[in-house]
């Protein structure tokens, strides 16, 4: 009897054994945090001239370092037949404060679950578009230089300010160093197949030495379906993307928010680099176009209509100078069109940044980004500087410096 026990008992565990390893979750995360100075950080508009001081803070990554504070859960699941159920749930807070970030969200950077096979991956949820799954990767921002290194405003969402609601994405498979992605996210209007939709697509190269991206979304309504989808936004009636400031509040995001009536948005975007030893040369390359302004998509205070369409281009590289040390510089230009007869406008930008591992998960950094804007902006005021993450300037120039350490666990 004690023999038939054993063999039962041994049976039941290697069982449970298999069963466990065909099913895993993994708790991972980061955190980022560091100290930040501006030249000049807009507080308020007094009968319409910007206010601003310097100023000193620290503050989460989210907003102006590497890699936004987070912590998350993947899981997988053997189903057989080479086919896995898989889920990433990941949360984003701010480590100064422990406060959420992306508008209160709980799981506000990613929430999705989908099934894997030899074929590629079908994911549904909050996710990535395809120029930060595809593109980002060859920005300055996505490289060395954080999010205060995004294009300004990170009005191509280079960096992923805003996710895609209610979307189901395809990946496919990598064949000889190419994959490619297709995403459709549902507007839910009852009798409106398109008003709130957003679909895109993507597909990429990774070589020894040479990788390439490029990437597509189109968001119809944009205000409300790509602006406008966190708890604490989500209405036409109101800007979503930002704000004119106020006698006690400064400007948000003056680079386009003016633009919120806009009823399509499109953004096309791509991107290489080649690496030569220790160092990797990157170009970027985007166009950005808020079509068909004056529709009821948003607000429009200033009466545009037409298209306001911004061209940017990104030269950065990277240098190892030793395994842990790592030195980058790029420069970034903007331009956009006249919208309602004005100027336009162009905004030049210069990334610095020094980044030394103190071991695998552990990393200090060092980051600069000096920027001059010219030309009027879109809230109809003469162009200020507005380095993404930072109050923007309340001149056409602006500094902005962050000493910041990072963990990876």
């Amino acid at each position: 009897m004690k023999g038939r026990y054993a063999a039962a008992f041994s049976i039941a565990a290697a069982m449970a054994a298999q069963a466990h390893a065909q099913s895993t979750v993994t708790l991972y995360g980061i955190v980022d945090l560091g100290l930040q100075y501006a030249n000049s950080a807009q507080t308020s508009r007094v009968a319409g001239v910007p206010q601003g001081k310097s100023q000193f803070a620290m503050t989460d990554a989210h907003s102006t370092g590497m890699s936004g504070s987070r912590w998350g859960l993947r899981g997988a699941e053997d189903l057989g037949g080479g086919l896995k159920a898989i889920f990433a749930l990941e949360n984003g807070f701010l480590a100064n404060t422990g406060a959420l970030a992306q508008g209160g969200a709980e799981f506000g950077r990613q929430a999705w679950v989908g099934i894997s096979s030899p074929w590629g991956t079908v994911t549904a949820g909050r996710q990535y578009d395809p120029l930060v799954n595809y593109v980002q990767q060859f920005a300055a921002s996505g490289t060395f230089a954080g999010y205060m290194g995004s294009h300004p405003d990170d009005l191509d969402n280079l960096t992923n300010t805003n996710r895609i609601n209610n979307s189901i994405k395809y990946e496919s498979a990598t064949y000889g160093g190419f994959k490619a992605s297709a995403l459709y996210s549902f507007g839910g209007v009852a009798g409106s197949v398109t008003q709130n939709q957003i679909w895109g697509l993507g597909a990429g190269y990774t070589g020894t030495s040479f990788a390439a991206g490029v990437g597509y979304m189109n968001a119809r309504d944009p205000n409300v379906s790509f602006y406008g989808n966190t708890p604490n936004k989500g209405t036409a009636t109101a800007n979503n993307i930002g704000s004119a400031g106020s006698a006690t509040s400064p400007e948000s995001n003056p680079v386009y928010a003016g633009y919120a009536s806009a009823k399509t948005l499109q953004i096309i975007g791509g991107g290489a680099s080649y690496n030569f030893g220790s160092t990797t040369v990157s170009l970027v390359g985007t166009n950005v176009r808020f079509e068909s302004l004056g529709s009821s998509s948003g607000p429009n205070p200033l009466g545009y209509t037409g298209d306001a369409i911004f061209t940017s281009i990104d030269l950065n590289a990277r240098y190892w100078l030793t395994p842990s040390l790592q030195f980058g510089a790029g420069i970034d230009y903007t331009h956009r069109n006249s919208v309602k007869g004005d100027d336009g406008a162009k905004y030049l930008q210069l990334d610095l940044g020094v980044d030394y591992n103190l071991s695998k998960r552990t990393d200090l950094y060092a980051l600069t980004v000096l920027q001059r804007a010219m030309g009027r902006d879109s809230l109809g005021q003469p162009a200020v500087a507005s380095i993404a993450g930072f109050s923007p300037s309340s001149t056409d120039k602006q500094v902005g410096v962050r000493l910041g350490i990072r963990h990876k666990f």
